[in-house]
């Protein structure tokens, strides 16, 4: 049996490709990783996600290495200087949540991680809904990455959901029994949902274009539905 690394954040896309790996009879190993994000949370629920799904976890720290990288960063989610921005994912004012080469570190981890115990998969899971704020989960940039991880280590780049929309993610997630309830997208530091910033209008909006019931608590539930781009009669 072949064996997947998958680069576990805890959120809907990690948890669902997971699942989808454990699916197609891979076996598979998750890994996640601090690297000062400020919704540290999500890792609780990748130790969830992970616990449930019964695949082994191993859980990388990079915080104190990239806080000296990041400490110039005008990222919401590292450093801590600048507030978590409130609205829709795909408005302008989300290009502060970006943390600057964060996949690109990510997968060079994940990748030495693979090529160390002889795996032959990083499954990492950038969707469609990502690209226009996110210069690294762009199809561009997985091909790119794609090619250098296999000319550095033999192991293959699995990105599945690149072309899938968020909506299309939790579908085939709910078909996949994902336990939904466990997962984390809040950009702030938790423990409930805040219902306000893009990820969990993203979220939110998701679950509704789905059709599948939400078990999300959200601080402010209704929010949503006030700067969705979705019609929503």
């Amino acid at each position: 049996m072949r064996e997947a690394v998958v680069l576990l954040s805890g959120g809907l896309d990690s948890s669902t490709l997971l699942h989808e790996l454990l699916a197609d009879g891979y076996d598979t190993v998750a890994l996640s990783v601090f690297y000062g994000q400020r919704h540290a949370w999500e890792l609780k629920a990748a130790d969830a996600i992970a616990r449930a799904a019964d695949v082994p976890q191993v859980k990388v720290d990079l915080g104190a290495a990239l806080r000296p990288v990041f400490a110039d960063s005008n990222s919401s989610q590292v450093g801590g200087q600048t507030s978590v921005p409130e609205g829709h994912y795909a408005e302008d004012n989300m290009a502060i949540t970006v943390v600057p080469n964060r996949n690109l570190l990510l997968l060079a981890v994940a990748g030495a991680f693979a090529a160390s115990r002889g795996a032959a998969v990083i499954a990492y899971a950038a969707h469609a809904g990502d690209h226009a704020q996110y210069p690294d989960c762009r199809p561009e940039f997985i091909s790119s990455c794609a090619k250098t991880l296999h000319l550095a280590t033999g192991v293959v780049l699995y990105a599945p959901f690149q072309a899938l929309t968020k909506a299309e993610i939790v579908q085939r997630g709910n078909s996949l029994r994902v336990p939904f309830g466990l997962t984390w997208s809040c950009y702030t530091e938790g423990p409930i949902h805040c219902g306000r910033c893009g990820t969990c209008v993203e979220r939110a909006e998701a679950f509704f274009l789905a059709q599948v019931p939400d078990p999300t608590e959200y601080i402010d539930s209704d929010y949503w539905k006030t700067v969705s781009r979705a019609p929503l009669a």
